[in-house]
């Protein structure tokens, strides 16, 4: 939960870098929390028919949409790639394993252009 919070208080920053740790226990939470969302849309019977989701759930996307995208730059410029990279997913099917295989990856040992290693 506290790297979920770290990205959250980084709400738009977009540069620097992020660790494979903190852009995996932030999509961990964020999938968590619009199950959670999804679900009370469902229970409060405010979920849009043939949808199987509501207003509580599109707030919540649209709530971390900026930090979701925000750690997902830093994280390609932990790995040495520019933000636009994230633009490979538009490829269907490869673009997305190529993508996955990109932010599975271990970090740039020290410095690289878009700052210092999170882990040092």
């Amino acid at each position: 939960m506290k790297w979920y919070l770290e990205v959250l208080k980084k709400y738009a920053v977009f540069s620097g870098r992020a660790r494979r740790k903190e852009y995996w226990m932030f999509v961990l939470f964020n999938i968590i929390f619009a199950i959670v969302a999804a679900f009370l849309d469902n229970i409060l019977g405010i979920a849009i028919e043939n949808v199987g989701y509501g207003p509580l759930y599109l707030l919540y996307a649209l709530a971390v949409l900026l930090p979701g995208l925000g750690v997902t730059i830093r994280r390609l410029h932990d790995v040495g790639k520019s933000g636009w990279f994230i633009l490979i997913n538009l490829i269907p099917f490869i673009g997305a394993i190529w993508f996955l295989i990109v932010v599975c990856g271990d970090s740039n040992p020290g410095d690289n252009q878009y700052g210092p290693n999170p882990k040092a």
